[in-house]
């Protein structure tokens, strides 16, 4: 990514690049033989205005033309550079229980360039197993692996009252940032960034959506 790229990204909110996260989503999928797209195409397929995709894709650069609307292959390529997904990142990932063997089994996270490099357990029968190509290691091992893998990303599927503790021995190992999926709240160093999936909370978020309707709607949408 060049200086310029990265100072933009740095300039986005969470907000905005979940947003871009959405719009690259689409306009992946979108033909890329020379067809325009319009920033109403893609407001009308994530469900937010057309004003807002402008603005947001607005803050990538000088991208498309006024009346005429932006290369779907370039756009992809600006969303890429813009999320830091223009290149590799190697994860490993600690707790080889059923939601952690789920998670390797999903294709989407090698198509967008994620690779898991390493699986770890503090459990001692599960240690030695090979599980979607790679073979699961002591939790114990954590701070020599980590570097000897070049992993910056570490994704997190144990137990809450584990969780913390594996999370401080990934960031002590030297991983950058933990996709967290324990339902627990946890304490980092200001230079590990953290971004947790407790799936309850969705499904709070959901029911309250569903319990609300058009009214949770309307307020989702003025912020």
């Amino acid at each position: 990514m060049d200086g310029q790229s990265t100072e933009r990204s740095q300039r986005l909110s969470r907000a905005a690049a979940q947003r871009l996260s959405l719009y690259l989503r689409c306009v992946s999928g979108w033909p890329t033989d020379g067809e325009k797209v319009s920033s109403g195409r893609i407001a009308e397929a994530v469900g937010v205005s057309d004003a807002q995709v402008r603005r947001d894709l607005a803050a990538l650069g000088h991208l498309g033309q006024r009346g005429v609307g932006y290369d779907a292959q370039e756009l992809a390529t600006a969303i890429r550079a813009a999320l830091g997904i223009d290149r590799p990142w190697r994860a490993v990932l600690v707790g080889v229980g059923n939601l952690g063997r789920a998670l390797l089994k999903y294709q989407g996270f090698r198509a967008q360039g994620f690779e898991i490099v390493g699986l770890f357990d503090s459990d001692t029968s599960k240690v030695g197993q090979v599980v979607e190509g790679l073979p699961v290691e002591a939790v114990s091992t954590l701070a020599e692996r980590v570097g000897a893998l070049r992993a910056e990303l570490g994704v997190l599927t144990v137990p809450a009252d584990t969780a913390q503790a594996v999370a401080e021995s990934l960031a002590t190992a030297g991983i950058r940032g933990i996709l967290n999926f324990a339902p627990v709240v946890l304490k980092l160093p200001r230079r590990v960034r953290l971004v947790t999936v407790d799936l309850a909370i969705q499904l709070e978020q959901l029911a309250f959506q569903v319990q609300h309707g058009d009214t949770a709607n309307r307020s989702t949408d003025e912020e």
